[in-house]
């Protein structure tokens, strides 16, 4: 197996995207494949002290920017470390490829080069959060792949989110829920009365709507909803998140006996923030295209390079690509709904 990783993608590119790729490469026995400036990405592994054998590095001279627009980026720079890694995904010299790079570039590249696995009619960004008081996670798409929708995208991410829960977490029927304005049924507008009525008749463990301030309870294993939405959730929730997290922090640190207080109830404090910190979830996966792709944070440091390549190899050896398209093509229902 082969995993590669965008070298320049992220804040904090390449530095902590090398010590992530090390520290992750020392553990496993699969080959790390580091996309970027050559030169660059060698300094890094020569800085980090790096003597390994499984992390190689593949020169690309480019990167996308989030400012630029994607579709047009992807056509001009060639040698960027996103059309470049897209390529060797597609021509199968690499398994599965990670980036912190632009979320449309990545997009734009996957639908353009790659292309949609046959019957999907728009990829979905799925992504994981925690369950507050109860152990696993729930899995949200779409988080921003489409923003406009239809019914038989939604019915699609059913399905799709489906097949990735069972094959990363081994959870034979997961719970299916659809993020609405109520949970009772027929609730929402057209568009999502309409889904709604498709997953109840899908065949999936489709167990009705879910208002948005029940997901961290872990009420369901999957939320499906249209990007538009599912964006506005996932950022909403990593804002709240992180100012809670804050806050905290400020309170706990305000006076001695603050201090004292803190010291004491440490672990749990340290407790609460694992289940809200999202390091270790190990990136969104693009699902829908004929490849596997990983998105992680912008930000992410080497704790969450890490992770993500912990979680790429079971993704590929979950063969989930594989799984949805047999899914479709076994399903001439869903076949027909997702044709052009």
């Amino acid at each position: 197996m082969k995993i590669l990783i965008d070298g320049m993608g992220g804040d904090y590119a390449p530095e902590e995207i090398v010590k992530g790729a090390i520290r992750a490469a020392s553990e496993i026995s699969e080959t790390v494949v580091i996309i970027g400036p050559e030169e660059a990405i060698h300094d890094q592994l020569r800085a980090n002290r790096w003597k390994g054998e499984n992390i190689e590095v593949v020169d690309a001279t480019e990167v996308i920017t989030n400012e630029e627009q994607p579709a047009m980026a992807v056509r001009k720079k060639k040698d960027s470390t996103i059309v470049k890694g897209m390529n060797m995904l597609k021509t199968g010299e690499a398994d599965i490829f990670i980036s912190g790079g632009s979320t449309g570039a990545l997009l734009a590249g996957g639908l353009v080069i790659l292309g949609r696995i046959k019957g999907i009619k728009r990829p979905a960004i799925a992504a994981w959060f925690p369950r507050a008081g109860k152990e696993g996670v729930t899995l949200l798409l779409d988080c921003g792949a489409s923003v406009e929708a239809k019914p038989e995208y939604i019915y699609q991410y059913g399905i799709m989110g489906s097949i990735f829960v069972r094959g990363i977490t081994g959870n034979e029927e997961p719970v299916v829920r659809l993020l609405n304005v109520g949970a009772e049924e027929g609730k929402g507008d057209d568009l999502h009365k309409t889904a709604f009525n498709m997953l109840k008749e899908s065949g999936l463990n489709f167990q009705g709507n879910i208002e948005a301030r029940d997901v961290v309870f872990g009420e369901t294993d999957i939320v499906v909803t249209d990007g538009f939405s599912g964006n506005i959730y996932l950022k909403s929730s990593e804002g709240m998140s992180l100012a809670i997290m804050r806050e905290f922090k400020h309170k706990l640190t305000e006076g001695l006996i603050a201090k004292a207080g803190a010291m004491l109830a440490y672990s749990k404090i340290k407790e609460i923030k694992e289940v809200f910190d999202y390091s270790d979830a190990g990136g969104a996966p693009i699902l829908g295209l004929k490849g596997a792709v990983l998105k992680i944070h912008g930000n992410s440091k080497a704790t969450e390079v890490y992770y993500a390549i912990h979680r790429a190899i079971d993704y590929v050896d979950s063969n989930i690509t594989g799984m949805i398209a047999e899914a479709i093509g076994n399903s001439e229902e869903l076949a027909d709904k997702g044709e052009e």
